[in-house]
Formats: C-alpha cells, sequence, structure tokens
C-alpha cells in the first residue's frame, strides 16, 4: 500500500515538479525516477505481481531518517503509522474516484449530481429540489447510497427515449394560453411557492414559449419526507388551481399568471405575499383574485368547496405519481417538450 500511496501522491505534486524543474532541472530529475518506481511497481499491483520491496523501503527510510538519530524508539510506530496512513490515502482516492463518478452519471440522467439533494449540487441546472429524507444512522446511510446508484442505472434509458407531453397528462389540465390548432404539445411542471419556477416561467411567457407550444400546466406542490409541503400554502393554491380545472373555468392560467408575474399594491410579488400568509389570508386573497377574475359569489364558493374535496386529493396523488415515479423528476421546474424532458430553469435564448 505504501507504493500506491506515494504514486497517488507523486502525481498530485508533478504538477508543482513540472514547474519547479524549468528552473532546477535536477529536482525534475530525481522527481522522474522516483516515480518510474512508483509506477512499476503500482503496474506490478495491478497484475497482481509482488511489488519490489526495495522502494517501499526507500520510501520509509527517507521518512524516517532523521527519526532514527534524534527517537530511535519513535521508528516502530512511525512505521505503522506510515503503513495506515498509505491505507487512508488509497482508501480515500479509490472513494472519491466512485463519487466523482457517481456524480458525473447523476448530472447525465438527471439534470443534479446529488439524487437525494438535487438543489445542493452546483453543478446541475438551478431547481427546486425533490429532497429525500436523510438517513439517521449508518445503515440507513448505506442503504440510500446503494438505492442511489440503482436509481441511476435504472433511469439511463430516460436518457434514449422519446418523450411526449401527451403521455404525462393528468386530467383535468388548462393550458398556459389560449390553444392554437397545429402547435405541439409541451408540458411545464412547477410549484407555486418555488422562486426558479417563477423566474422560469417569465422567461417562456418571454421569449414567446407560450405562443409556440400548446403548454400544459402542472402544478406540483413538492412534499416533504415527513408529509409537510416545501413551501408555505403550496398546496393550498394547487388545490384553488385542481379546483378551476374540475369546474372547467378559465381561472387557472390567470391564477398562475397572476402569482408569478404580478405585485400587491406594496410592491411584492404574489407570490411571496401567499408563501408568507397563514392558510385563512391566503385563502382570501385566492378568492378576491377570483372575484377579480369575475367569478360570482356563489362560484367563489362553490369552487373553494371543490379545493378541498377527496376529489382534488386525488389529483394531487396522481400527479404526485406522475412527476416522481414515471417522470422521474428530481428537481422542479421540469419541462418535456420537443421529444425530451428538460429539468431546471428555463433559459431564454
Amino acid at each position: 500500500m505504501v507504493c500506491v500511496a506515494a504514486f497517488i501522491i507523486l502525481c498530485l505534486v508533478g504538477v508543482f515538479v513540472a514547474f519547479l524543474s524549468i528552473f532546477r532541472r535536477d529536482i525534475g530529475r530525481k522527481y522522474w525516477a522516483v516515480f518510474k518506481k512508483a509506477w512499476g511497481c503500482v503496474g506490478k499491483k495491478v497484475r497482481l505481481q509482488k511489488c519490489e520491496t526495495n522502494f517501499k523501503d526507500d520510501v520509509k527510510n527517507s521518512l524516517l531518517s532523521k527519526v532514527v538519530l534524534k527517537h530511535p524508539k519513535w521508528v516502530k510506530p512511525l512505521g505503522v503509522a506510515i503503513e495506515v496512513s498509505a491505507i487512508l490515502i488509497v482508501f480515500v482516492t479509490i472513494w472519491s474516484l466512485v463519487e466523482t463518478i457517481k456524480a458525473l452519471l447523476a448530472l447525465w440522467v438527471f439534470g443534479t449530481c446529488n439524487v437525494s439533494q438535487p438543489a445542493s449540487c452546483a453543478l446541475g441546472a438551478e431547481v427546486c429540489g425533490i429532497d429525500s429524507e436523510e438517513p439517521t444512522n449508518p445503515i440507513e446511510w448505506t442503504g440510500r447510497w446503494f438505492s442511489e446508484w440503482g436509481e441511476i442505472f435504472a433511469n439511463i434509458p430516460d436518457r434514449f427515449r422519446s418523450w411526449q407531453a401527451e403521455d404525462y397528462l393528468v386530467e383535468p389540465y388548462s393550458f398556459a394560453t389560449k390553444y392554437h390548432d397545429g402547435n405541439p404539445l409541451a408540458l411545464s411542471i412547477f410549484d407555486p411557492g418555488c422562486t426558479v419556477c417563477l423566474q422560469s416561467y417569465r422567461n417562456e411567457k418571454k421569449s414567446g414559449f407560450f405562443d409556440k407550444y400548446n403548454t400544459v400546466l402542472m402544478v406540483y406542490p413538492i412534499q416533504l419526507p415527513d408529509g409537510g409541503y416545501k413551501f408555505n400554502n403550496s398546496d393550498l393554491i394547487a388545490r384553488y388551481i385542481h379546483a378551476a380545472d374540475l369546474l372547467d373555468t378559465d381561472y387557472t392560467a390567470k391564477i398562475v399568471d397572476r402569482l408569478f408575474t404580478e405585485s400587491n399594491s406594496d410592491g411584492v410579488i404574489w407570490q411571496s405575499v401567499l408563501i408568507q400568509s397563514d392558510r385563512a389570508d391566503a385563502e382570501k386573497i385566492l378568492q378576491s383574485w377570483l372575484k377579480d377574475f369575475g367569478a360570482e359569489e356563489v362560484e367563489i364558493r362553490k369552487l373553494a368547496k371543490s379545493a378541498n374535496s377527496d376529489e382534488v386529493s386525488q389529483i394531487m396523488a396522481q400527479i404526485k405519481e406522475m412527476v416522481e415515479n414515471k417522470i422521474h423528476a428530481k428537481g422542479i421546474p421540469t419541462a418535456i417538450y420537443d421529444g425530451k424532458k428538460h429539468s431546471g430553469l428555463y433559459q431564454t435564448k
């Protein structure tokens, strides 16, 4: 293990030695001689052959030479420490390589390098992550580590399939704008409380995405492992949207547009107002919007009753199943159009 650890360390310092050898060629020659020995030893280890013991002894002797003269009794315990350190260096290096491969595969498959905590991945697209429950002990952590590998390999075929928006619709549903014959279908999945969804919607609207595609709005409030919701009142907004669809009104697109693009009299964006309000006040605001959109008191009461019905609960459960287990989304917003699944913030072109 000492020779393997030495090879790893020599690889890391090789860049600095290469720079120094420009000015001190003798340093480069000495380093290259040691590096060749380390490489030869590692090569033999790979071929399951015995490594030359003299290289291992050279490394240990060079590290212990000063200790032998001053503290000869320390030689044996320090020799053991060097062996243990070598094992740790090799283990950490192998672990790092495995984790790097895992992260890159997850990034390719899901658009995030962290399967369980998608939003924590700096390399992926900007998303509001659908997070998994944090493990509480080493057994759960180990189980999740292997299950993440399973998820990655199970979803690799998704990268090669053709995604069609009509295959993932949950009725009833509404479009972001009026339906236009001849335009291709798109599916836009969003959470009412997600700020990334707000920006993505604005980008889509500004870029003319809704004019190019008949875009179905699928509202999906991100649910936490404990049963609550990631954003306050996001489920309430979702319920009102589903109720509006059930009653076959044209309020859904108006609710979403006001939520993401308009502000109250104080200049605060409505999304922020709703997620910061208590549930009763948020519901009053939504009902005032319906009145602004032309709904009569009788219709508002009917819609409010429908929002709290089992039928709407079933629709939300169907969407949760669709988003998490069929579309395999790891973060919101997620969109399906042009035969592909797109994760994260929609970027204007």
